[in-house]
């Protein structure tokens, strides 16, 4: 699976350094299914992606709702398990990051990210 860098242009701060692309059907159904945890700095990109649950996972994660250009246009901080987002057709992708990190980096609503290889 490739992997890329997320970052923040309107805040110009990294939001990820080894962020996951998940866009076959396989990769965006299984997402972080089975892992423990998110180590500083990863993340999984789900794309396209109306919105995530986090059914069977182990750990809260922070989600990011991202429309065509990348702009944020949606935000869940610390999204427990077995607990989903509303779906938003807004919504081109998601990016499902530690719990935590949206505070951390400062994202806010209207933010343009950036994806780099």
């Amino acid at each position: 699976m490739r992997v890329v860098k997320v970052i923040n242009e309107t805040g110009r701060t990294l939001i990820g350094d080894h962020v996951t692309v998940a866009e076959s059907s396989f990769t965006r159904l299984f997402g972080l299914l089975g892992r423990r945890g998110l180590a500083p700095g990863e993340g999984l990109w789900i794309r396209p992606s109306t919105g995530v649950h986090t059914v069977g996972m182990r750990f809260p994660i922070d989600v990011i709702g991202l429309d065509r250009r990348m702009r944020v246009v949606r935000m869940w901080s610390c999204l427990v398990p077995y607990r989903m987002t509303s779906v938003s057709w807004r919504l081109h992708s998601v990016l499902e990051l530690p719990a935590g990190r949206i505070g951390e980096t400062g994202v806010q609503v209207g933010d343009m990210l950036r994806i780099e290889n």
